[in-house]
């Protein structure tokens, strides 16, 4: 088990530098459907596989996480997402460093083409508190439940068009 620290935003426009830095295609179903938030998550990164549950280590702030996660096989992967009836999204996450902070860019596919959200990643609550927002970044978004990664899925830009247009995000790519 390892604490997450992490503040979320939505993009402006995606860093210039961008296409430098690697990626990989992400595959998340989140469980239970029946949960207005889903914690858990299987999930296909690239080649690698994996079962993660994560969750607010003090009330409802977003920046602090517990997170467990279990290694799978493909094949393990496969059969649960055959037979799984979980919330799916699929996405390019780009690892992307700021100012030798690591971040992870999110270029969302398919019914979420249009929203780019990214995650910045930090080792201390001191790092985190000092952090500054980067140009190319919108707004922080780290305490709305909406952009949660558990939220998103199973949802498409339509659906979440009424809060991004009241944060003023413009889809940076034609959904």
């Amino acid at each position: 088990m390892e604490i997450e620290l992490e503040k979320t935003y939505l993009l402006k426009y995606l860093p210039a530098d961008l296409a430098n830095f690697p990626f990989k295609e992400y595959i998340d179903i989140y469980l239970p459907t029946i949960a207005e938030h889903p914690c858990l998550r299987i999930r296909q990164k690239g080649q690698e596989y994996e079962i993660t549950k994560k969750y607010p280590v003090q009330g409802k702030d977003s920046s602090k996480q517990y997170e467990f996660t279990i290694s799978l096989t493909k094949d393990e992967f496969l059969e649960f997402a055959a037979n799984i009836q979980g919330k799916r999204a699929r996405k390019l996450r780009y690892l992307y460093k700021y100012n030798n902070i690591p971040a992870e860019i999110d270029i969302y596919q398919d019914k979420l083409l249009g929203l780019i959200i990214a995650d910045f990643e930090f080792k201390t609550l001191m790092e985190m508190e000092n952090f500054t927002m980067p140009e190319f970044c919108l707004i922080e978004v780290s305490q709305d439940k909406t952009m949660a990664g558990g939220m998103i899925v199973g949802k498409s830009y339509q659906d979440l068009k009424l809060f991004l247009d009241k944060k003023e995000y413009k889809p940076l790519f034609k959904y």
